[in-house]
């Protein structure tokens, strides 16, 4: 992987950053309704909203107020929460461990998932084995993943009791340490398990294509008729090939990751960036939003490249196109 196949690509990730921020400006003054009457209540008078406007910087121009939020973001500065009186970089600190341990935790566990059910079915394609997965899979991947979470909410949580339903804590708890871990897995685990659903099925579907295509090549007939195992086959010379799309596709897939994961932490009232970003856009608090859509698009682009980069060492290739 050359070096500067490399600085071409962290060269990509400010302006599509700048790129997706000033769209995202545009769209949240140029939509319908008004923040002050949002904080203060349309019962106010005009000398009291027209302070608010004043303190916020509303009563600019759209010019001015885009050049002056980009400037403050050139500076680190984020701006104020309107609702929650600080500053935004706070706000949103705090609700990003919460979210960074959900969707991190359900990757992983796509990842480990898929694999071995993509190795499984490709075994024997189109045999029983094959078929059940596939279709099950299907299953999952159609229905939308609010309704995988009520679902799965309903049954294991409130029909059988299994696991909490909502929150990352129980409430009133002051368990720490082991015990205050054990907790928070307890209450992670159906989030987690409903916001890696379609992840699995998606990295799963390219796992047992990729393979089923690698095993059919010329390099894996010769190991075979050399007497190499079955399972050296598979784990050391079909599957390494047959993951290169996968890790393209896992970064790709950031981005549905954390929209999935706004609707899971809304359901299982996750306290994440999830349910920051639906108070933000009840509350039209435009830092917030603001600063969330500026994180999140950084995430993806930095999740998009570090899947390409990972996918340039082990093909070297990529990186040479």
């Amino acid at each position: 992987m050359s070096g500067w196949f490399v600085v071409r690509r962290l060269l990509q990730v400010v302006p599509t950053v700048f790129g997706i921020v000033l769209v995202a400006f545009l769209l949240i003054h140029i939509a319908p309704g008004d923040p002050v009457l949002a904080l203060a209540g349309e019962h106010g008078d005009a000398e009291y909203y027209a302070f608010m406007r004043e303190r916020f910087g509303l009563d600019q121009s759209l010019p001015q107020q885009l050049a002056t939020y980009f400037l403050r973001v050139a500076g680190g500065d984020l701006g104020h929460s309107y609702v929650h009186g600080r500053s935004t970089v706070s706000v949103i600190v705090e609700r990003m461990p919460a979210t960074l341990l959900l969707t991190g935790t359900a990757l992983g566990l796509a990842v480990v998932a898929a694999v071995p059910l993509g190795a499984l079915a490709a075994r024997r394609p189109h045999g029983a084995r094959d078929v059940t997965i596939s279709g099950i899979a299907l299953v999952v991947y159609s229905t939308p993943i609010f309704w995988i979470g009520q679902i799965t909410l309903l049954i294991v949580s409130l029909w059988l009791g299994v696991l909490p339903v909502q929150g990352m804590t129980a409430a009133g708890s002051t368990a720490t340490g082991a015990a205050r871990a054990l907790d928070v897995m307890r209450h992670l685990a159906l989030p987690v398990l409903v916001l890696a659903s379609q992840e699995i099925v998606v990295l799963f579907r390219l796992t047992r294509t990729g393979l089923i295509d690698e095993l059919g090549r010329d390099h894996i007939r010769t190991a075979r008729a050399k007497g190499v195992s079955e399972r050296i086959v598979l784990l050391r010379h079909a599957l390494p090939r047959a993951l290169l799309p996968a890790i393209t596709v896992i970064g790709a897939r950031a981005g549905h990751l954390v929209a999935g994961a706004v609707i899971v932490e809304v359901v299982f009232g996750w306290p994440g960036i999830g349910r920051l970003l639906l108070g933000a856009l009840q509350t039209r608090d435009s830092p917030v939003l603001l600063g969330l859509f500026m994180v999140v698009a950084f995430a993806v682009v930095v999740a998009n490249l570090v899947a390409d980069l990972v996918h340039a060492s082990v093909d070297p290739r990529v990186s040479l196109r």
